[in-house]
């Protein structure tokens, strides 16, 4: 019986071959961000109210004028598809059963397209990795549009690949790599291998990365095969204004850490802001979210829509980052768990988890609404200070 994260996480653990579990799981050089995240989440208490009188919870928010069941969003994760066969598009529905946002990764096995198609219903943003040729990302964000996606998330902190050394140990890699460990890790999960991976070679072939041009689109066990479609290392804050003035849909950016940062966002026209490190995968000496959160929501919580992620393993934990000032909080780990589990009904199951411990949560906080969620006096991690730097000079236009 599977009743909480964990549960969904073993479950996955002896579903998944250990190098791609361990992709979803584990984190950088010596993973003590993730420590670090679980901490601050477990340093916050949240303040009840007794004798409120009310019947039910009512957990609907609103973010940009559309209503959705609860202040949740399915994060973007990149290779989805590797886990359950067309996993994005299952993840989709997912999503739109418990009536909440679902990110499409830019490095996602199935297409948009596909997904849009499989999952008619579901409200879909779209995350965006800049590629080196801006033409070819502003091609990608026309099929973006055209499927209906009217929210784009760019990633702001991922400007090169991070140290993740357990990958390297396991052998796994994108491109992948044929060794013997693997090979054999590949064998002993049978439901894995004849489910998701047979399935992709007997219908589609060897999975590739969906949103890639056809002309450069490598399968993930071969090399890039053009500079064009690297990750933009070069990023800056003109070029996201320049992708403002080109997309006509609310633009977030995701990675922001510094109320400076957000500040230059809302300066800059976006309509809001994610509040993540990366879920302690990119780079271990980062301040967690918790201790920037409120600061941050201080700062520009009137001027856009501020979101947060990274760390999540209860309903409590949601209820925390909504208390510190969010208005949405993302899931990555724990859907991919659900996916991994049980598929698209695991998938459900671990979302309807979630929003299930919230209500309770709240009705223990007296809280009917997520809007009457208090912290603790004291309770929140110290913010993350320090000087910061300006906008860079340089621009490269969509």
């Amino acid at each position: 019986m599977l009743l909480n994260a964990d549960d969904f996480r073993e479950r996955a653990r002896g579903n998944l071959p250990r190098g791609l579990f361990e992709y979803i799981d584990r984190g950088t050089e010596d993973e003590r961000a993730l420590t670090s995240l679980r901490s601050s989440l477990d340093a916050i208490t949240l303040r009840p109210s007794v004798l409120t009188g009310h019947d039910r919870r009512n957990l609907q928010s609103r973010l940009w004028g559309r209503t959705i069941a609860a202040p949740l969003v399915v994060a973007p994760t990149a290779l989805a598809g590797l886990v359950s066969f067309d996993g994005e598009t299952k993840l989709a529905r997912a999503a739109a059963a418990v009536g909440i946002p679902f990110c499409v990764s830019t490095q996602s096995v199935t297409t948009i397209e596909t997904i849009r198609r499989g999952a008619p219903d579901a409200t879909l943003w779209f995350q965006l990795y800049v590629w080196r040729d801006r033409s070819l990302t502003a091609d990608l964000l026309k099929r973006v549009a055209a499927c209906g996606c009217d929210v784009l998330v760019v990633t702001a902190d991922t400007p090169v690949a991070p140290n993740r050394e357990y990958n390297l140990r396991n052998g796994f890699s994108i491109p992948f790599s044929a060794t013997a460990g693997n090979l054999v890790d590949m064998a002993l999960h049978p439901r894995w291998l004849l489910g998701v991976m047979a399935r992709y070679l007997l219908t589609e072939g060897i999975p590739t990365y969906g949103h890639y041009p056809p002309a450069f689109r490598g399968a993930i066990t071969r090399p890039s095969v053009a500079e064009a479609v690297r990750l933009e290392h070069r990023l800056n804050w003109d070029d996201v204004g320049a992708l403002r003035n080109a997309w006509k849909g609310k633009l977030v950016i995701k990675g922001i850490l510094h109320a400076e940062d957000a500040q230059i966002a809302a300066d800059i026209g976006a309509d809001g802001v994610v509040v993540s490190a990366h879920g302690g995968r990119n780079l271990d000496c980062l301040p967690p979210p918790a201790a920037c959160l409120r600061e941050i929501s201080d700062a520009v919580g009137s001027r856009l829509t501020v979101l947060a992620d990274s760390g999540v393993r209860r309903g409590t934990d949601v209820l925390k980052y909504l208390a510190l000032g969010a208005q949405a909080v993302q899931l990555g780990r724990l859907p991919l768990w659900g996916l991994a589990a049980g598929g698209e009904k695991g998938a459900v199951a671990v979302l309807r988890m979630i929003i299930r411990e919230m209500d309770t949560a709240m009705g223990f906080l007296g809280a009917e609404r997520v809007e009457a969620l208090r912290l603790a006096e004291g309770s929140a991690p110290l913010p993350a200070g320090g000087s910061h730097r300006s906008m860079a000079p340089e621009a490269r236009i969509f």
